[in-house]
């Protein structure tokens, strides 16, 4: 007969490769645990997915320095979007030195119904969750290894049912290692609030900070300078953010009226507070819409 054309020797090879396939071999325990990981990852972030999938935008407030005022400024920047009308959540994600809920003065954790999914507490408009409700003692230190910071997280996130928000403002851990790296890989964060203060090396560190986002191909929304005024000068982030080439959110001052405030926020306690807020939350805001794909 005829020679077979290609395509028949083709489907001929083809064929005899499947028909030769060697037996799957068994996996290795340790294969099998590194799948299992893996799956188990997967389902964890496909979880954490669907939480967020109710929230509008992520936004961090982050510096590569600690006591630069990051929580004064994430709490006060969280109520006053609250007070102007917007679902705010307030998430802490500093897992040493987790400050918000002295901040908020709130002293109740969140509740749950099954065991297992928690709803935050809610205090002056906002919806919070914190390390702090999870510690015996506050002044305890949390000494804590990357994988674990990186499953509390995660465990934070996939447990919260923050309902429907229009922002959730993060308070990040500072400095440019695990903690801060974890949170911004895990919360896929809209864009970034970059506090200084206007010292010289605070601002260094902020430009860090903005290297560190930017590495990770996220949006700096712009740089706040906290604790301007007459002892440690001003002007420090408001140059950062020309250098940068960022805009300048806002100068919050150092000022008398913080040490009043304790029963409540300082923009609920002092006009002066409240109008460098309003200020920083329209930056804040208009930056987001900037920010949106199409625009």
């Amino acid at each position: 007969g005829p020679p077979p054309s290609r395509h028949h020797l083709f489907a001929g090879l083809i064929q005899t490769h499947m028909t030769q396939q060697p037996p799957q071999r068994e996996l290795t325990p340790e294969e099998r645990a590194r799948v299992e990981g893996m799956k188990r990852n997967w389902e964890q972030k496909r979880l954490v997915n669907d939480r967020l999938q109710q929230i509008g935008k992520r936004i961090g407030v982050y510096s590569g320095k600690g006591g630069v005022g990051k929580t004064t400024i994430a709490v006060n920047l969280a109520v006053m979007l609250a007070q102007e009308g917007a679902r705010v959540g307030l998430f802490d994600c500093d897992i040493d030195c987790p400050n918000v809920t002295r901040v908020m003065r709130i002293s109740e954790g969140p509740t749950s119904e099954d065991g297992t999914v928690m709803t935050p507490p809610s205090r002056f408009g906002v919806r919070v969750m914190s390390m702090a409700m999870f510690q015996e003692n506050e002044e305890e230190a949390t000494i804590w290894r990357g994988p674990m910071i990186h499953n509390a997280i995660n465990q934070f996130l996939t447990n919260t049912d923050w309902g429907e928000l229009d922002y959730m403002v993060v308070d990040l851990p500072p400095g440019t290692s695990d903690a801060p790296l974890t949170v911004m890989q895990t919360l896929n964060l809209d864009g970034f609030v970059v506090v200084s203060t206007p010292q010289e090396l605070a601002a260094l560190d902020a430009k860090r900070s903005i290297n560190m986002v930017r590495k990770l191909n996220l949006d700096v929304l712009g740089v706040v300078e906290n604790m301007s005024g007459d002892i440690f000068g001003s002007g420090a982030g408001e140059q950062l953010a020309e250098e940068m080439e960022l805009p300048f959110l806002g100068r919050v001052a150092m000022r008398a009226d913080y040490q009043h405030s304790e029963t409540k926020p300082t923009v609920f306690t002092s006009d002066a507070v409240a109008d460098e807020f309003h200020v920083i939350a329209d930056k804040v805001r208009k930056r987001l819409v900037e920010l949106e794909p199409g625009n």
